[in-house]
């Protein structure tokens, strides 16, 4: 499994969050199959997204659509800063 965390900074985390649902079929179509959103606990503007991908192929491929999501006016005037996605092998996976 392959997953792209993505590292944004928001300016508001309930409209940026209203936003961030419309795009659910954008991902589901894009060959996401999970994904978890998390805030940092000193920095709630600041959140972060795992996008979790069965090959490295459609991850890369979905990387490459966020731009697209980026450019639009409804994300540009939630996103305060985005750095650059990073792409992650996941070697060990376990619940307990």
């Amino acid at each position: 499994m392959f997953t792209l965390h993505v590292d944004n900074t928001v300016h508001d985390f309930d409209s940026w969050k209203e936003v961030f649902d419309r795009y659910e079929d954008f991902r589901r179509s894009r060959g996401v199959r999970s994904y978890r959103v998390v805030r940092a606990a000193d920095d709630p503007q600041r959140v972060l997204v795992d996008l979790d991908f069965d090959d490295e192929a459609t991850a890369v491929a979905f990387r490459g659509a966020l731009d697209k999501v980026w450019a639009s006016p409804a994300s540009r005037e939630q996103l305060a800063a985005h750095r650059e996605p990073m792409l992650l092998d996941v070697v060990v996976q376990r619940t307990l």
